[in-house]
């Protein structure tokens, strides 16, 4: 997916100059997971004003790295002076499985759906007429153990000074504090011959 920039802000520069109030309906990821358990993250974000957003738009974010690291991944530390330099520190702590958006071609072979934007893990949903939802959905599966935290920020436009914004004025941004097991989920194949898997805890 290519890239602009790495500091961690949602894209917003060059659309029409304006505040639209937006609300959260929906925010979930759950807390506690497993090493190969498969699992949505949903963000759903409501038109709360009376006029329409011109690209409502999620950014994924790494708390530390911004979006230096790719979506839900994180970094490894810079090699010492005189090692190899990598051509990429960012290491999945999730696989993308399916990203928002229509799952056509790109999708199906892995890509990063039919949001995806130029902006560095930033998906758009386009024009959010009041009163209307857009629902993000990623669905992400779990690769390395750990604690960690997934933040997003909600943009109203991916150029210009579109800017999303809560009841109160604030930015419109959450966060995920998640640890992954290290021991995979457990499975077993049904009466009717399909695998099943449990998430009881280890």
């Amino acid at each position: 997916m290519a890239a602009c920039g790495g500091s961690g802000a949602a894209p917003r520069a060059n659309a029409p100059a304006a505040r639209f109030p937006v609300q959260i309906a929906q925010a979930s990821f759950p807390t506690a997971q497993r090493l190969a358990q498969y699992s949505d993250l949903v963000i759903s974000v409501r038109n709360a004003g009376t006029k329409t957003i011109p690209n409502i738009a999620v950014t994924i974010l790494n708390p530390r790295y911004g979006t230096a690291a790719a979506a839900f991944a994180t970094l490894l530390a810079q090699p010492p002076p005189g090692q190899p330099i990598l051509a990429s520190r960012s290491r999945p702590v999730w696989v993308v499985d399916r990203a928002p958006g229509p799952c056509q071609y790109s999708c199906r072979q892995g890509g990063p759906g039919g949001a995806a934007t130029a902006y560095s893990n930033t998906w758009a949903l386009g024009r959010l007429l009041p009163g209307h939802t857009a629902r993000f959905v990623w669905g992400v599966t779990a690769v390395k153990a750990g604690a960690y935290t997934v933040e997003y920020e909600v943009a109203a436009g991916l150029s210009g000074k579109a800017d999303a914004i809560r009841s109160g004025g604030g930015p419109v941004s959450g966060s995920f504090r998640v640890t992954i097991s290290s021991r995979p989920r457990q499975a077993y194949v049904n009466n009717d011959g399909k695998i099943v898997y449990t998430n009881r805890a280890p």
